[in-house]
């Protein structure tokens, strides 16, 4: 079964969200949102989760699931402001105990933070199934990114979240705490081990030179012939040693710190203070470590 595949592109953060429904019916499912933020001001809107509220009730589709591919640190979910919307279970990795027991140390949470991941309505392990309608979807667990990443596989399309890009751009960095070049590498070969015709839909684009158009739809033939990172054949040592070395030299993503406190809780805010204000913190020195 092929899936109808529908991108919603944010250009401030460069991510890819998508629809997904199935061909023979209303049922559907959301892939990454996100939830606008500027920094600057500290203040939220919801203009492109809003496109994706439209599009659902523009095309009468009953929202099953609300997918993230993993905990993203250069945007923020828009997953409880959807499901308050259209409905949908919200859904991720069970790694993402891992994540939070990481990050809540990160940014001393204390003991009022639940590091049990029960934020969220489903937790996936490594060859879960669920449906959409009539379509199954299949989990594979691909860390390496970060510890929680997955893969969702329905019908002949994936969704990949970071692992992979663009075959001209290459793969996710791995240098986050949990993240491992090694592990990166083995869950591409798991990706590429997909038939050849499989879709593969990444979540960001970011223009690299050589090309003047944005894109996000590839599939695993043109991974396995053309991804500059893995790509014909690439040996597992020369990946890690070109990733570890391309890692060292990048810098944190521009919304990590607020990212990390609102996406490891399933896209929710920190709980307000006695006034009902609502505070992020910025740890000093300690990320990156």
């Amino acid at each position: 079964m092929s899936p109808l595949v529908t991108a919603f592109f944010d250009n401030a953060t460069h991510t890819v969200s998508y629809i997904l429904r199935d061909p023979n019916g209303a049922s559907a499912a959301i892939v990454d949102s996100v939830l606008d933020f500027d920094y600057a001001s500290g203040a939220t809107n919801t203009a492109s989760a809003d496109q994706i509220i439209e599009y659902t009730q523009q095309n009468e589709l009953r929202i099953e699931w609300i997918l993230e591919t993993h905990v993203h640190a250069d945007h923020l979910s828009a997953a409880p402001y959807l499901q308050t919307h259209v409905g949908g279970k919200i859904g991720i990795g069970a790694g993402i105990t891992t994540v939070q027991d990481t990050f809540g140390k990160v940014f001393n949470e204390g003991t009022a933070f639940q590091r049990d991941g029960s934020q969220f309505d489903q937790l996936f392990e490594d060859g879960d199934t669920f449906q959409i309608g009539q379509m199954r979807g299949d989990v594979i667990h691909t860390p390496g990114h970060t510890p929680a990443c997955l893969t969702y596989i329905i019908g002949d399309a994936a969704f990949v979240g970071d692992t992979l890009f663009m075959p001209d751009f290459g793969t996710a960095r791995c240098d986050f705490p949990g993240g491992s070049a090694e592990m990166l590498y083995d869950s591409v070969q798991r990706i590429l081990s997909l038939p050849d015709k499989t879709r593969i839909f990444v979540g960001h684009d970011y223009l690299p030179k050589g090309r003047d158009s944005f894109a996000w739809e590839t599939t695993v033939a043109e991974q396995k012939a053309a991804n500059v990172h893995i790509g014909q054949g690439a040996s597992r040592e020369a990946f890690v040693k070109m990733r570890e070395t391309r890692d060292a030299t990048l810098g944190m993503p521009k919304l990590i710190i607020p990212s990390l406190q609102v996406n490891m809780r399933a896209g929710h805010m920190p709980e307000a203070d006695e006034d009902g204000d609502v505070y992020l913190k910025v740890p000093i020195n300690k990320l990156g470590k």
